[in-house]
């Protein structure tokens, strides 16, 4: 039976329903539920040339030189779920349920792609370029999960976005359509959401559709319609409506909001996956502006901090929340695959598994966790509000390190 995708959402907001000139991007992760994600952050580097980058199942030759990235990822692979670059593009993925059950066979994970559009793309336009050219050449395959018992397999979607556009990238194996988009609000989740506004795709993509009795060649193409599996008839209804019922401008705090909404199903907290991670990150077309990223790094949005993060110049961060590494003897890395499963926990996680126990107590000692930790969250996001309307630069010394520093923060405050 062919593996079903979990129910994450991302979200895209442009202006006038942004504000003050804003395009504000959210993603939730859905994964299973002791899946452990980790926030890092990686140097601009240079690189040798015939060099070769190693992915989470294969190696692939690399560039001369990758950009500076933060990414939110499952701990035991290289790729990542959600993520930013130094030139203001955000990159989210997710798993996606097509009539086309995907390859098992290992190739780049949609997670590996989402960091290779990163490290390679200075515009959403470059990164959509980049993810479809490796699609073509290595495809996609593997499993997308850290379990020897059974390969979770999955076809991709990405929403990739900079400070003028985002393009909607879905994929079937090597084959794939894009939309950009420059207005409105946009979700995209697990089910296929292009139709027939189709702006890039794969040369061959409507003969292979022809190819398989899936699209005669008469009617009008519809993407959603020719790939989407029969009994699919499930739409983003639940991330759309949260985001378009809203009749006020939208924020940094109303897309937090949206994503911490259980009610809706935008929050997952389900028997098999949970919410592990999300991220909001704030674009604003005035480029003399930096761009900002919010981070949990740990499960549940409801029961976590989002922490700012911000590029800056000559500051070299040390990633203090990354899980324990395992090196070469990484189960993860080791064939036959997935033999063992290690502890991949960092000491935020371990904190915040502590800050939820009590939280979900219902004692008095969990409401006042609960009421410190949104505290906490405001004041970074407060901070965060007025570096946007200054039209003082940065200091990298006061800036450089704030993602990390809160996360100090929280771990000392925890324990």
């Amino acid at each position: 039976r062919m593996a079903v995708a979990p129910p994450s959402y991302c979200f895209v907001a442009f202006p006038p329903r942004a504000k003050d000139g804003l395009v504000v991007f959210g993603k939730n992760s859905a994964r299973p539920r002791d899946e452990v994600q980790e926030v890092v952050y990686f140097s601009a580097a240079d690189h040798e040339p015939e060099s070769k980058v190693e992915c989470t199942y294969i190696s692939i030759d690399q560039v001369p030189r990758t950009h500076a990235i933060v990414i939110s990822r499952p701990a035991w692979l290289w790729g990542a779920e959600m993520g930013a670059n130094e030139h203001g593009v955000c990159i989210a993925n997710e798993a996606i349920n097509t009539r086309e059950a995907a390859a098992e066979t290992e190739a780049l994970l949609g997670m590996d792609l989402v960091r290779l559009g990163l490290e390679r793309g200075t515009t959403a336009k470059e990164a959509l370029d980049v993810i479809v050219s490796l699609l073509e050449e290595h495809g996609q395959g593997g499993n997308y999960y850290e379990d020897a018992n059974s390969c979770h397999s999955f076809q991709s979607a990405y929403l990739i976005v900079d400070r003028e556009e985002a393009w909607v990238l879905e994929t079937i194996g090597k084959y794939w359509a894009a939309e950009k988009i420059t207005e409105g609000v946009k979700c995209v989740c697990s089910h296929l959401s292009l139709t027939t506004k189709i702006d890039a795709e794969h040369p061959e993509l409507r003969n292979y559709a022809q190819s398989q009795g899936w699209w005669t060649g008469e009617d009008e193409f519809n993407f959603s319609e020719v790939f989407s599996p029969a009994d699919d008839h499930l739409d983003c209804c639940a991330g759309k409506d949260s985001l378009e019922k809203q009749e006020e401008s939208i924020t940094v705090q109303t897309m937090i909001d949206i994503l911490r909404d259980k009610a809706s199903g935008v929050c997952i907290d389900s028997e098999s996956f949970l919410t592990t991670a999300s991220t909001v990150s704030v674009l604003p077309q005035n480029r003399s502006l930096p761009c900002i990223h919010y981070f949990t790094g740990t499960p549940d949005p409801s029961r976590s901090i989002f922490k700012p993060f911000i590029f800056v110049d000559d500051v070299k961060l040390v990633p203090k929340a990354q899980s324990p590494s395992f090196g070469d003897d990484d189960p993860a890395k080791k064939e036959p695959r997935f033999q063992e499963k290690p502890d991949r926990r960092h000491e935020l996680y371990k904190a915040h598994e502590w800050a939820r126990a009590v939280i979900e107590s219902g004692q008095e000692q969990g409401h006042k966790l609960r009421k410190t930790m949104l505290e906490l969250e405001k004041q970074g996001l407060e901070a965060m509000e007025e570096i946007l309307s200054s039209s003082d630069p940065l200091d990298p010394a006061e800036v450089g390190d704030l993602f990390y520093d809160c996360v100090d923060t929280e771990i000392k405050f925890f324990k």
